[in-house]
């Protein structure tokens, strides 16, 4: 289980980790092992609509157990699968990196998701958020 307490952690650090790459504005959506959000924080400059992008990110990771450059792969070997899956989510999904697991051993306990730089960016502050709240991250 990921307490509120390390949800705002792996948004802090992963805030300062893309401050510290240059990164563009970010947005950093936190979600539990059943798709529910934790917690959430859109930076300065963040165009209002990363909130979807965040979460749909990571809603696609912790709800198919793959990380986003996984469900990646799989849209381009697979796009009626993963059109299909958006649809029974109501098009909740967004199939690209920076949708990263939050494991605990080998179980999946929640999920980051982040936007604003490119994806393979937004996956490495979302792990280094992971990372710094005592969890695994699988990117």
């Amino acid at each position: 289980m990921i307490s509120l307490d390390q949800a705002r952690l792996m948004i802090d650090v992963a805030r300062k980790a893309g401050h510290e790459m240059g990164l563009k504005p970010l947005s950093v959506a936190v979600l539990d092992a059943g798709g529910h959000l934790l917690a959430f924080e859109r930076e300065d400059g963040a165009s209002p609509g990363r909130f979807e992008i965040a979460r749909g990110k990571a809603y696609g990771a912790v709800m198919l157990g793959m990380p986003g450059s996984a469900l990646q792969a799989r849209a381009e070997q697979q796009p009626y699968f993963i059109a299909a899956v958006n649809g029974a989510y109501d098009g909740k999904l967004i199939p690209v990196p920076g949708g990263v697991l939050v494991m605990q051993g080998d179980n999946v306990v929640g999920a980051v998701g982040v936007t604003g730089d490119t994806s393979d960016n937004d996956a490495a502050v979302a792990v280094a958020g992971i990372e710094a709240a005592g969890f695994a991250a699988k990117a």
